[in-house]
């Protein structure tokens, strides 16, 4: 397969310009949120400039060309992740709004008490936290897939011991944002549909990264945030299989979500306007669209390609150096894992490691990373470094990052 020219992709990203420091950034925080290309900066401009106009409402030309631009991005999405049914496209804030969407909505209708939830060990906060008020709430259990510590994922013994308990729903992440472990969530959807489960996958950190394909999941919810693959911060997706979405009752009333209202009653709109009341993000559902064109142009299998090719060179200059503890699948199997990857400096603090990074003139993230559950209670550490890769990032930002460590060596005096 033809690598991607990452030369010409950097150009597109005016952030990547800038000097931090005095040294030119490199950015190593793709997990947390992607840098924006000019043409997503262009076309916010553009909407602002040319159409600015509520959707849906107006009869006048530049709202007509509102609406039919922001149903277009739907359309995109849908093709992006296997749906051709703008329908099953619900438009929220981020990935943890569709997952809280799911637990208050299709969870309240059909959890009950003493009912079982089953999520994994590796969540992120927003996919333990919505299970965890609405489990407070009905009286119901949350159950965990254990972590196989060898290999840094998911435990199959695990998987069937706790569907043996027959839930109601099973919640997972494709790819960890701390470990990068991707999980085989065509197999987890089809052992949880065996026994009578709904599936949610929570695809914050795979579908900005490699092709995802919801038919062939079989999964019956998938979210996913639009700040993680190029689209500005507060636009997000809930895809839902239309058969559960047309027995959900709405999350929030208003404008948009009904289709009559009197005094003492309303009815619903369509899907998938049904779920989005009020003043959509406009720009940013539009603007999402431009981003999906940009991926689609590079494809979705050239952008996994190279992530695992830079994560394996990544990997072996990393693990290369005395000192560092690497977390997640063995460097020999860069394919299993994402772009993700979470260190430790022997006896120096991820903070101080973040820090000096940065005095460098480099972005990575350090903490628990919205998953204590697994920092804390399953690597048994306070706190991780962590370096995440996306299209603008290339061998030389590695080599930046090496450096980076050596820096960190020097000053804390790490043999």
């Amino acid at each position: 397969m033809k690598g991607i020219d990452v030369a010409a992709i950097k150009r597109d990203f005016p952030i990547l310009k800038i000097k931090v420091n005095g040294r030119p950034f490199v950015y190593l925080d793709s997990a947390a949120t992607s840098q924006k290309p000019l043409q997503v900066i262009e076309a916010i401009d553009k909407y602002y400039n040319e159409y600015n106009a509520n959707i849906h409402r107006g009869v006048y030309q530049i709202a007509e060309r509102a609406t039919e631009a922001y149903i277009d991005s739907k359309r995109k999405v849908g093709a992006l992740i296997g749906t051709r049914a703008i329908e099953e496209v619900i438009y929220v804030r981020n990935t943890t709004e569709g997952i809280n969407l799911v637990a208050m909505t299709w969870g309240d209708q059909n959890i009950k008490k003493g009912d079982h939830i089953l999520i994994s060990e590796m969540e992120h906060h927003s996919n333990i936290v919505p299970w965890q008020i609405l489990a407070k709430k009905k009286g119901a259990v949350i159950d965990y897939i254990k972590l196989d510590r060898q290999r840094c994922e998911l435990s199959y013994e695990s998987l069937e011991k706790e569907l043996a308990k027959s839930p109601k729903i099973v919640a997972v992440t494709q790819v960890s944002n701390v470990l990068g472990s991707i999980n085989d969530v065509k197999k987890i959807t089809k052992m949880a549909k065996k026994g009578g489960a709904a599936v949610l996958v929570d695809g914050a950190q795979s579908v900005p990264h490699m092709p995802v394909d919801v038919n062939a999941i079989g999964c019956d919810f998938l979210a996913f945030s639009g700040h993680k693959m190029l689209a500005p911060t507060g636009i997000g997706v809930l895809y839902g299989k239309r058969e559960l979405l047309d027995n959900m009752e709405p999350l929030f009333g208003g404008g948009d979500m009904i289709k009559t209202v009197d005094f003492q009653s309303f009815t619903t709109n369509d899907l998938p306007w049904k779920f989005e009341a009020g003043t959509s993000n406009i720009e940013g559902g539009i603007v999402f669209g431009t981003a999906i064109d940009y991926l689609n142009r590079i494809g979705m299998a050239r952008i996994r390609d190279h992530e695992v090719k830079l994560t394996r060179y990544a990997l072996d200059a990393i693990e290369g150096v005395r000192g560092i503890k690497v977390y997640g699948c063995p460097k020999s199997e860069p394919e299993k894992r994402g772009g993700v990857i979470s260190f430790s400096i022997n006896k120096v603090h991820p903070h101080d490691v973040a820090s000096i990074f940065d005095r460098n003139g480099i972005a990575i993230r350090a903490g628990h990373h919205c998953a204590m559950p697994l920092v804390t209670g399953v690597l048994g550490q306070g706190a991780v470094s962590r370096v995440s890769f996306y299209i603008y990032n290339d061998e030389r930002d590695v080599d930046r990052a090496v450096e980076a460590i050596g820096d960190v060596k020097r000053v804390f005096r790490v043999a």
